[in-house]
């Protein structure tokens, strides 16, 4: 009785986190609901994504038909989409900041609605490619848009398993669209592509805001509400609010930042970080392997049909499984990981294309390329899918996150289009000098992560930047 008047009174304070720990860990199991919730209504986004991702690929040869689409219109309908992307990256962390996460996916759904129904009445040229770029722009919103939400939203101790859930569903989303677009018209599978863009307009209705947008905006009562809500009606935020009001702060003390700013010493780490993960990403060949998948197997010699089924496949489940332990293994040993398994794949495709062209032991290029493709999509799927994305929501400042991540993100774009645009012309110089080359980057990008790219599980997202920030 006397320990429990003590603990009231505050005078045994070794007992008082004895006494608060059950209740806080009950509400934390009971209320990570909202988490859950609002992650699912932000990945729909993400979905969308993919979706738009996946749509040209088995609906060319329909929509050329009925559409009367030369190659060249085709081939601009396809890669318009870059250019959407492009123009949401540059826009979208702006927006993202002003009008708040949940603001800035409801304009992108609303694009993209707009989108998918222009392609689907489309009758000419023009209404596709207004759809496409439409669509685009949304996506490029969303990619930026979505793992920022869900990183200021989540517990630090499951910040990488729901990030990482962003990678999961785009190429959920590009999967199915594959397959499903192989059962039905193209302006139906139009339509389908809306579905997700729906269910996240309406789920904004009922998931809270960012609470530390809110906090930065001002918007005190709001902010506490939303931490409430996500975290729960019994659990103690008062740390956890009091740490993410003392970085407002902070920065609110620092000047607006624009574009020329991010390249001050004192954000430079941070954009080092999120730009390099961007650009060995892409550069690394990403695009080249899954959008010309089918291609390679062909060029070596494998079913291509039966190729890209297994590459879909596997894909989606090593996305999951990565999900699954990020936030145990870690982001850094992931990407060393993945980029080393990135290196294997590319040297496996290389040697594919290098025995089949000069004639040594060539019946066993069909067994490299399907090996290096699935070592390649394992290995991205593993690590350098997601984790960037993952970093990039981390490792900003609130009063530069809209700027670096609009940069971040179009740098990711830009270096989408130019290993897609690239990657033909490569190969026409040199099939297996193609991969080496992209193996030599996924070495640099493995010595990268190793030197510059810190380790952030398990620290909330003001302990990451004030350790960036002092390094």
């Amino acid at each position: 009785m006397a320990g429990e008047q003590d603990v009231e009174r505050g005078g045994e304070e070794s007992r008082a986190p004895l006494l608060a720990a059950e209740p806080s860990k009950k509400s934390s199991n009971e209320n990570r609901c909202m988490v859950y919730l609002s992650t699912f209504v932000a990945v729909c986004g993400s979905y969308a994504f993919g979706s738009c991702i996946g749509y040209s690929s088995p609906t060319q040869s329909a929509i050329r038909k009925d559409v009367n689409l030369s190659l060249a219109e085709y081939s601009l309908f396809g890669s318009i989409l870059n250019i959407g992307a492009m123009i949401g990256a540059i826009t979208c962390g702006q927006i993202a900041d002003k009008i708040g996460r949940k603001g800035a996916m409801l304009v992108s759904s609303g694009v993209c609605s707009m989108g998918w129904l222009s392609i689907y009445i489309a009758e000419d040229a023009l209404l596709l490619d207004i759809g496409r770029l439409a669509t685009g722009y949304g996506i490029g919103v969303f990619s930026y848009v979505v793992p920022v939400f869900i990183a200021e939203i989540a517990p630090k101790d499951l910040r990488g398993a729901l990030t990482t859930i962003n990678q999961l569903m785009i190429v959920t989303g590009v999967s199915v669209s594959f397959v499903v677009g192989t059962f039905i018209t193209w302006r139906n599978l139009a339509l389908v592509g809306i579905v997700p863009c729906a269910v996240l307009l309406v789920g904004l209705s009922v998931i809270p805001e960012s609470p530390r947008w809110l906090a930065r905006q001002g918007k005190h009562k709001e902010f506490e509400a939303s931490l409430r809500r996500l975290r729960g009606k019994d659990a103690d935020i008062s740390a956890e609010a009091a740490e993410i009001q003392e970085n407002v702060e902070t920065l609110e003390r620092l000047p607006k930042a624009k574009l020329l700013d991010l390249f001050q010493r004192r954000y430079l780490s941070s954009l080092m970080i999120g730009v390099g993960l961007m650009v060995f990403q892409q550069f690394g060949g990403i695009n080249g392997v899954s959008f010309y998948t089918s291609s390679i197997f062909e060029a070596a010699g494998f079913p291509s049909d039966f190729g890209t089924i297994i590459y879909a496949v596997l894909q989606v489940i090593i996305t999951a499984l990565a999900a699954t332990f990020i936030d145990r293994a870690g982001r850094k040993p992931l990407l060393v990981i993945s980029g080393s398994g990135l290196f294997l794949g590319c040297l496996l495709l290389g040697s594919s294309f290098y025995v089949k062209e000069y004639g040594v032991a060539s019946e066993a290029a069909p067994a490299l390329a399907l090996s290096g493709v699935m070592v390649y999509i394992g290995s991205f799927s593993v690590g350098m899918g997601a984790i960037p994305w993952v970093l990039m929501s981390e490792i900003f400042p609130l009063n530069i996150k809209g700027a670096a991540g609009s940069f971040a993100t179009l740098v990711n774009w830009s270096g989408s289009w130019a290993c897609s645009y690239t990657f033909n012309f490569l190969m026409s110089w040199s099939t297996y000098g193609s991969f080496m080359l992209y193996a030599a980057v996924n070495v640099l990008a493995v010595v990268f992560v190793i030197k510059v790219v810190p380790e952030t599980k398990g620290r909330t997202l003001e302990q990451i930047q004030a350790a960036i920030s002092s390094s």
